[in-house]
């Protein structure tokens, strides 16, 4: 089984702040299952550099913290999110919590406060409405139940 990876949980550095948030027990237990990571960061693969400025998503738009609009970055990284999971195969995907790209249930509510909401990042959305199935590091073990009785 191939599953789409947050590059960050992956230890890339690729991070806003140029930084990773590699996550080992992540790592090793996809591995150890026998899962292929299939591993991406939309907001670089939509051309946005490392590092960058912080963003958040206010409504429908993704705004930096400078007041940039930078929507279209990472809805071209969502679309090549979808792409490679499509290409590879992947079913389900494990992203980064709290992400305006890949957050999986709380997204930062946009005022950049810190302050967590309801919702679903750009590349989160779109993989779900593609029928990949999201995942977070925090709740990437479901997977390995949701997904293990299948042929």
């Amino acid at each position: 089984m191939k599953v789409l990876v947050s590059a960050c949980l992956f230890g890339e550095n690729c991070k806003y702040d140029g930084g990773n948030n590699q996550d080992l027990k992540i790592i090793n237990t996809l591995l150890a299952e026998g899962i292929d990571p299939v591993v991406i960061c939309p907001e670089v693969a939509g051309g946005l550099p490392i590092p960058r400025t912080p963003a958040e998503l206010q409504g429908d738009k993704v705004i930096n913290q400078d007041g940039e609009d930078v929507t279209e970055q990472f809805m071209a990284g969502a679309r090549a999110a979808v792409e490679l999971a499509k290409k590879h195969g992947c079913k389900a995907a494990v992203l980064k919590a709290n992400s305006p790209s890949c957050g999986c249930g709380k997204i930062y509510d946009g005022t950049f406060s810190g302050k967590l909401v309801d919702g679903y990042g750009v590349t989160a959305r779109l993989l779900r409405k593609s029928g990949v199935v999201v995942y977070t590091e925090e709740t990437y073990k479901k997977m390995l139940i949701d997904f293990m009785f299948e042929d």
